[in-house]
């Protein structure tokens, strides 16, 4: 059994950081989760850097990043506008993203769902004639900040309107954190006849993150969006906090039988060196704990 491992620490991983890192450093960031062996990373966000000055400089990092064959980058992107931006860069893969409720969507991208459902159409048939990989998250699929619950038979009815675009792969996003095991198998079960590649984007707020990931797993899901040390949060969701950690995915996928191909080592690494970038401790327990059995002995 194989899984694809899409590290989004560099954008919903920094997005919501009190420091800003600079786009040279960012762009290290990335080279160095590169070198571990992952083969998607979400490398930036071509959103209006006035409300998220965290990600500004998009196109900046894409330039000063190494070349490596390997690894899919991708950036993610809210609307035609950004897209457009995105398209001036050597991203290989645009990931639209909108929210699956009126409440948040409209806060977050200033437009109702059908607008942006549109509009995700639109960038994927734009990215696809760019000859670029597009993709299409449904955030807030397991519960909104504003709205309470989600019906899941409303995120079945958008994601089967989103697959039909022909987007590339498709990922129900855990924006705060509140899923449970059992509405990953029905989401994942429930898309299954799409015709499409499924993704879980999961945040670990409420501590259910990984239980999530390997339900996704035993369902069939075929990527996994993670970030490494567990950095992250949404600027516009009240209290959403950081992504599962990719190293803690990584050691539970390893000790299921599950490969990665990434460096688990090599990934502890850099969550040491991103900690110690943002100068405090991060939620990633694997860093503080260590693998088990310890490669030294």
């Amino acid at each position: 059994m194989t899984v694809t491992l899409c590290e989004v620490g560099p954008r919903d991983g920094l997005q919501n950081e009190p420091d800003h890192l600079s786009p040279g450093r960012r762009a290290e960031f990335v080279d160095r989760l590169a070198a571990t062996g992952l083969t998607r990373i979400e490398a930036v966000s071509f959103v209006n850097p006035a409300r998220v000055p965290q990600m500004a400089g998009a196109e900046e990092v894409c330039a000063a990043t190494k070349d490596q064959d390997h690894v899919v980058q991708a950036g993610l992107v809210l609307n035609r506008r950004g897209y457009s931006r995105l398209a001036t860069t050597s991203c290989a893969e645009a990931r639209m993203a909108f929210c699956v409720t009126e409440t948040f969507n409209r806060r977050n991208q200033g437009r109702s769902v059908e607008q942006s459902l549109a509009e995700a159409a639109e960038i994927v048939a734009a990215a696809h004639a760019d000859g670029r990989r597009a993709s299409i998250t449904l955030a807030a699929s397991f519960g909104c900040p504003f709205e309470g619950e989600v019906d899941p038979g409303r995120v079945l009815a958008l994601a089967e309107r989103a697959a039909a675009t022909g987007a590339d792969e498709l990922v129900f996003a855990d924006t705060i954190g509140v899923g449970v095991p059992g509405q990953v198998t029905r989401l994942l079960t429930g898309a299954a006849g799409f015709g499409i590649p499924l993704g879980l984007h999961l945040h670990n707020t409420r501590n259910t993150g990984y239980a999530n990931a390997y339900a996704g797993i035993e369902a069939g899901v075929a990527v996994l969006d993670s970030s490494v040390a567990g950095i992250g949060g949404c600027p516009f969701a009240p209290r959403a906090t950081g992504n599962i950690a990719t190293e803690d995915l990584v050691y539970l996928l390893e000790r299921q039988g599950v490969a990665t191909g990434v460096d688990l080592d090599a990934l502890l690494s850099v969550a040491e060196w991103i900690t110690n970038m943002l100068g405090r401790p991060l939620p990633g327990q694997l860093l503080r704990a260590g693998r088990f059995p310890s490669p030294a002995r």
